[in-house]
């Protein structure tokens, strides 16, 4: 889950930080309200855990990871565990999944994923992070690839039979241009009930922060009339400097929380902004008050 693209242009970027540091200053009853907050649950050893986590940390919402075939899964029981608890205390519980590989095969996906995940009557909605941009076909076939990944998105959609499905996207989808007059961010957003921005900075000013490196996908989503989350990242991503700043490992719980704070001052003027979602359990887990 970690977006490939780093920045965008100089001057937009210094006049959507400018932007961001007026909203922040504007919106002081921002913080008085309790914002949505999700986090992606990829693997977990105990239910009761991740179910005391996001009462403490203020999550509302999963997005938990199943399994293909997951009803002839050794993982099932499990998952209707942590299910049951979540629910139990008051949590929303989508169904996450996804997989390069889709762009290519989205029947496979339809029927080994979409349908057994339905069949279970666990989830109240899908959540999928498929990243068509870590595919060799990416680089090589960029248009190609953006058309079979918008496609992908209609096949999902129309299986879900109605269920709410939202995708995860980086923050550069509207650079990438999909059809002659659209972008992919967009075209994504027609789609789907709702998206996640992989936002991920350890800072929420600045010009490369992730009030100003969510402008764009916000933007879209007012226009559309859909949803957009922020998401953040906690795992470890790697030394280098560009790996350093996207993600909060390190960081402690009162720091991390004290920048989502800044985001949802900022992004509370966007009509479209639903909420910070932190990637993942476990790194969040890990990290020191």
């Amino acid at each position: 889950m970690k977006p490939r693209r780093d920045g965008l242009a100089a001057a937009a970027a210094m006049l959507v930080a400018m932007v961001g540091s007026v909203v922040l200053s504007a919106l002081p009853s921002a913080a008085a309200t309790t914002p949505s907050r999700a986090m992606w649950v990829w693997v977990w050893q105990d239910a009761d855990s991740v179910v005391q986590l996001a009462q403490a940390r203020g999550v509302q919402q999963l997005f938990v990871g199943v399994p293909p075939d997951v009803t002839s899964s050794s993982q099932l029981t499990r998952l209707r565990d942590v299910v049951t608890r979540a629910r139990a205390a008051g949590l929303r519980v989508d169904a996450l999944g996804g997989d390069p590989g889709w762009v290519d095969d989205p029947t496979w996906a339809v029927d080994h994923w979409v349908r057994p995940t339905l069949a279970t009557g666990l989830f109240t909605g899908l959540h999928v992070d498929v990243e068509p941009w870590t595919t060799p076909a990416w680089t090589s076939s960029q248009s190609t690839t953006v058309t079979k990944y918008l496609m992908m998105l209609d096949r999902l959609v129309a299986a879900g039979g109605g269920m709410p499905v939202e995708a995860d996207i980086p923050f550069w989808f509207d650079e990438v241009k999909a059809g002659k007059k659209s972008t992919l961010d967009r075209e994504t957003m027609r789609r789907v009930s709702a998206v996640t921005i992989m936002a991920y900075r350890n800072t929420a000013a600045g010009v490369d922060g992730t009030i100003a490196i969510s402008q764009a996908e916000l933007a879209s989503g007012a226009a559309l009339g859909k949803p957009v989350r922020i998401g953040q990242e906690t795992n470890y991503l790697g030394p280098d400097p560009t790996d350093v700043k996207q993600t909060f490992y390190g960081y402690t719980v009162t720091q991390m929380h004290a920048e989502l704070a800044r985001v949802d001052a900022a992004a509370a003027a966007s009509p479209s902004y639903a909420g910070t979602a932190v990637h993942d359990y476990t790194g969040y887990a890990a990290l020191a008050p």
